[in-house]
């Protein structure tokens, strides 16, 4: 067995030595972040004044709104900071809190998606009994229900990371992730290996098995309705399509950079599929949900324009 040291730090090394490119860098990730919360507050503001919207699915979309602003809070200011860092260290409780932050929003992303998804199914699918079934206080028991079960399952695998002793502190990352950090222990028990596999299989594959079993049932549903109704189902779910696409491109792309030697790839590409989910999804989602939906694309030009 190695002998270990008491680790303090961490040092992010796949920031390397940027040079007077950091400034570009700054000003771009800085305006990517502002982009984010604005675009995602504003929608919610929306949301928020507009009675019209107060049903069970623009509630799960307001959720998921500020969920996108939870979730790269959790990553860009400590990629802001460390862009002018000369040795891109992290201190252990901040790279863990990191660490937590980033899975903890993950799964409530893609919970977030299962609820969505199982709001549409019955939306579509049993349509008469959708007030009964759907109504703004079970929605609520839901997203209460979604934070529990992500928090739940998360610290689960957190607390067998969490008592590790390290034998090395570079993560060839920019920011904190768990694989890697496991990786640095001086040993690694049974356990923290299976709770690190049971975690991806609660968090990710099983909400990706009922949201796809919700919309199998759905466009079941599509073959037999009208082109009218089928346009309607089809403008409801494409967003949510299009935002599990985009998870599962970066999903796949962080278990690559993760687990695989991926060493062989220009440093530039590393970074994209280490951040590539926390870059894009939080712009994806308030241009589908708010642009792409006719009834929030109709309140922001009321709230925002309409002036009368």
């Amino acid at each position: 067995m190695e002998n270990s040291t008491e680790v303090v730090s961490f040092v992010l090394s796949a920031y390397g030595n940027i040079g007077n490119l950091k400034y570009l860098y700054f000003s771009i990730i800085l305006f990517w972040y502002i982009t984010i919360c604005t675009s995602n507050t504003i929608l919610i503001v929306v949301i928020y004044k507009d009675r019209r919207l107060h049903e069970p699915m623009y509630l799960l979309v307001c959720h998921l709104f500020m969920n996108e602003i939870s979730a790269s809070t959790s990553l860009y200011p400590l990629l802001l900071s460390q862009m002018f860092s000369d040795t891109h260290e992290v201190t252990l409780p901040w790279c863990f809190l990191q660490m937590f932050s980033f899975y903890i929003f993950s799964c409530v992303e893609l919970c977030s998606l299962t609820a969505m998804a199982y709001d549409r199914y019955v939306c579509i699918c049993y349509p008469l009994h959708y007030n009964v079934v759907m109504s703004n206080g079970r929605v609520v028991k839901i997203i209460l229900l979604v934070w529990i079960y992500s928090f739940t399952n998360y610290m689960f695998s957190f607390s067998f990371v969490i008592p590790l002793t390290f034998c090395g502190n570079v993560i060839n990352k920019v920011f904190c992730d768990q694989q890697l950090v496991i990786k640095l222990a001086c040993s690694v028990s049974a356990l923290t290996s299976i709770s690190d596999v049971l975690y991806g299989f609660i968090s990710l594959v099983l909400p990706l098995s009922l949201i796809s079993v919700s919309y199998i049932k759905i466009l079941w549903v599509c073959l037999i309705v009208s082109k009218e109704s089928k346009k309607k189902v089809i403008t409801t779910c494409t967003p949510q399509i299009v935002s599990l696409a985009n998870i599962f491109i970066g999903a796949t792309f962080h278990f690559i950079d993760s687990r695989l030697d991926v060493g062989y790839l220009p440093d530039e590409v590393h970074v994209i599929l280490s951040i590539y989910l926390l870059i894009f999804q939080p712009m994806i989602t308030p241009f589908m949900y708010g642009l792409y939906l006719p009834k929030i694309r109709q309140s922001c030009k009321r709230l925002l324009f309409d002036r009368k």
